[in-house]
């Protein structure tokens, strides 16, 4: 695998990711998705939506606001404790998290820790300014929304949400009465969520800008534990569906020490990045605490009627939150292959076919002899089925390598046999292998190999 740096250039060069603003020299912490990158993007929210919702007849949907309530974030706890703490250097004047120039130097996670204690251990282990040597200031707290004015003049100030989760809390009630569901059931949701990260790093890794999957199982106290373990393993075959090894996905169970302080049990799905093991989505028991607070500074009744049991009490909630950003930096590095072919480097995207961008690319052999025109007469046929791609600038060997680099599937030739037979060459990428079928067959053969 290639460096972190290398891998970026490779991202901008094929359409996968660009910085944001670089014409202006770039916005740390922000990326935009280009052509190919959007294709994958979208497939990968595509298969979660399915294996969430469309799968399960009790999980229901919806796709809440950026800008929400300010009390909102009182009520989670955001307003008052969602900090992390800055060490400034004397020299550079460079600001970073304390906690990470700890685990870089010493491996050691803090987790918890107060300024006090953190402050500590800087100067217990020495750690100076990672770009100039500098001495660090004592750190001081910062919170990680983005504030913004809402209305006119001096408005009222509220925050651009940092997590989607609480949206799902506030329609709990709505959901209730506008549907038939009862417990166990779920709500969903994928959207935007921002948070001012003192230090953004490893690329898609740590954005302030960036995507979560979320779905919120209501269920019976007694009955958390069964389904924590229920969504746990769900969510770990998930990850094998789509095509990640599954020798680089491991979980972490938080210790007591490390747990949320409204947490019964939290695990970490982890992916083997290059710069180390890193978490892609959590699995919390969240216990009743997240109803209870927005029932308590609301003054609206959140709890749920049992008809079995004719009593009330307020839901207990298993969490999944994956961070979609990150599980597409794992597709990608997972799926990233350098190969020698014939004395010559290949670059290939193993990606699965469910994610991959196009299914298919038709090229005619030749710029002339009619063959374009017959190309695209099967590029129309094959995209009215599938996503696909046409192309007729370069050689045929330079075509199937930039297909092989974002990852599609088959790449299908159109010859002079072609205009006499009614046949095409169709090769497959993993493993570049060839064969002549009929125009005839040419979507249900792509469609049974990709999908038997």
């Amino acid at each position: 695998m290639m460096d972190i740096e290398s891998f970026v250039s490779f991202c901008k060069r094929r359409g996968f990711v660009y910085q944001n603003s670089e014409i202006y020299g770039g916005f740390a912490g922000f990326y935009d998705y280009g052509p190919i990158g959007v294709e994958i993007l979208r497939n990968i929210k595509n298969e979660w939506w399915n294996s969430i919702i469309h799968q399960n007849e009790e999980i229901v949907g919806i796709e809440g606001t950026l800008i929400t309530h300010p009390k909102v974030w009182k009520a989670s706890g955001h307003t008052d404790e969602f900090i992390d703490y800055i060490s400034e250097c004397k020299k550079c004047g460079q600001s970073f998290r304390a906690d990470h120039l700890i685990l870089d130097k010493t491996g050691k996670k803090v987790e918890g820790m107060k300024s006090s204690d953190l402050n500590g251990l800087i100067k217990k282990e020495n750690i100076k300014c990672p770009t100039c040597k500098g001495e660090l200031k004592n750190s001081v707290e910062f919170n990680l929304m983005f504030k913004t004015q809402i209305g006119p003049g001096k408005g009222e100030t509220s925050y651009l949400r940092p997590e989607t989760a609480q949206l799902i809390y506030l329609n709990f009630k709505n959901i209730l009465d506008t549907t038939r569901l009862k417990i166990p059931f779920g709500i969903a949701q994928i959207g935007k969520a921002f948070r001012n990260e003192i230090s953004p790093r490893n690329f898609l890794f740590r954005m302030r800008e960036f995507q979560q999957m979320e779905m919120q199982y209501f269920v019976s106290e007694k009955d958390a534990d069964k389904y924590f373990e229920k969504w746990k393993k769900s969510r770990l075959k998930w990850y094998k569906e789509i095509g990640i090894n599954n020798k680089k996905i491991r979980t972490v169970e938080h210790t007591k020490k490390e747990l949320a302080h409204y947490a019964k049990k939290a695990i970490d799905i982890e992916y083997k990045f290059d710069f180390g093991w890193k978490e892609i989505e959590g699995v919390h028991n969240r216990g009743d605490w997240d109803l209870k607070q927005h029932q308590k500074f609301s003054n609206q009744k959140l709890d749920y009627f049992d008809e079995k049991t004719k009593k009330r009490y307020i839901p207990w909630i298993i969490e999944t939150s994956a961070g979609l950003d990150r599980i597409f930096l794992a597709v990608l590095m997972d799926s990233y292959k350098e190969e020698t072919v014939k004395g010559r480097k290949r670059i290939v995207l193993k990606l699965h076919p469910k994610i991959a961008p196009y299914k298919a690319a038709v090229f005619p052999l030749v710029k002339k002899d009619r063959l374009p025109k017959k190309a695209k007469e099967i590029y129309k046929k094959i995209k009215e089925c599938f996503p696909a791609f046409y192309d007729e600038k370069g050689s045929i060997g330079k075509m199937y390598r930039r297909m092989d680099e974002i990852g599609t599937c088959y790449c299908v030739t159109v010859d002079h046999q072609t205009l006499e037979d009614n046949t095409v060459t169709i090769r497959e990428r993993d493993t570049m292998k060839q064969k002549r079928i009929d125009v005839e067959n040419i979507t249900k053969e792509i469609y049974k190999n990709l999908y038997s």
